[in-house]
């Protein structure tokens, strides 16, 4: 049986660690918080530039831009991997690696699979496994981050899916539901899917006759060269989004590890504060049978 010596030195161990994921569950809320408000305010634009693409594609042609056109035969893939750079957040990092490595072996097996890292983990695990890392962003995830870190990399993915160094682009990350709830997403960005699903993105409905119908936009110039300009925003778009969504969902992943490893600690000091009682009451119980026993040996 431990010493009540080793069994304090535990508990006080135990105590430290317990102040410092107490600590860390708070910086993650506070950081949840900023990640949220900077996620809602884009929500706004996205929903709005979504409506107004989804009005023009309907007008369009099927050959507005190069970006909606499929290769004939895809050999080159790239993948948009969004991780954070720090850990203790739980599983949060392993399962999005886990679902691109699933994709990759389900559906890409005999294609070259490339990678656009952001975050550390995920470029590690990259550079692990030896596959090819076209470009990483690192310190993105989890910080903060503005609109140009999307354009900057859309417009090097687009370039490299016009110049055919790629024949199609795959975005992994995840999706924030609630603070206890992320979904990891698969989402192909490039080339962009058929016109008739972005007329769905945004729908209103009339209260008169509840009859579905898309705002009418009046296009100047044409709808096919202004479709030609808003297709490259609406990639960086959802790079953007996805980024957001991703911190959002890192930082609510830590916030919960933590507040896991709070509890823990709690836990194991109650745990251990009972065998300290216990391991002091035999003591105490040791030291009056001798004093008993002498006290009788003397008697007799």
């Amino acid at each position: 049986m431990a010493t009540l010596k080793e069994v304090q030195t535990k508990i006080v161990s135990i105590k430290k660690t317990k102040q410092i994921t107490s600590a860390m569950k708070m910086v993650a809320s506070s950081r949840l918080r900023g990640a949220q408000n900077s996620m809602n305010a884009f929500k706004p634009y996205a929903s709005k530039f979504g409506e107004v693409l989804g009005s023009i594609a309907g007008k369009a042609g099927e050959d507005a831009s190069p970006l909606l056109i499929s290769k004939e035969e895809v050999k080159k893939v790239n993948i948009i991997l969004c991780t954070s750079d720090r850990g203790l957040c739980g599983g949060f990092n392993s399962n999005l690696i886990e679902k691109a490595e699933k994709f990759i072996k389900s559906k890409l097996q005999d294609k070259e699979v490339s990678f656009t890292c952001f975050g550390k983990k995920g470029r590690d695990w990259v550079k692990k496994t030896q596959m090819s890392i076209q470009n990483e962003y690192l310190n993105v995830v989890g910080g903060k981050f503005d609109f140009t870190v999307a354009s900057t990399s859309g417009k090097k993915l687009i370039d490299s899916f016009l110049n055919n160094v790629v024949d199609e682009v795959y975005l992994v990350f995840s999706e924030f539901q609630t603070i206890a709830r992320q979904e990891f997403v698969i989402k192909q960005i490039l080339p962009i899917p058929s016109l008739e699903n972005m007329t769905d993105i945004k729908e209103k409905t009339d209260t008169k006759d509840n009859s579905v119908y898309l705002a009418e936009h009046i296009c100047e110039p044409s709808s096919d060269v202004l479709l030609g300009e808003m297709l490259p925003k609406n990639i960086y778009i959802q790079i953007y989004d996805a980024l957001l969504q991703t911190s959002t969902s890192e930082h609510a992943s830590r916030m919960r590890a933590m507040e896991n490893a709070t509890k823990a600690c709690e836990d194991m000091i109650d745990e251990l504060q009972t065998i300290f009682n216990k391991t002091r009451q035999a003591g105490i119980t040791a030291d009056l049978m001798d004093i008993v026993g002498g006290a009788e040996a003397l008697n007799g």
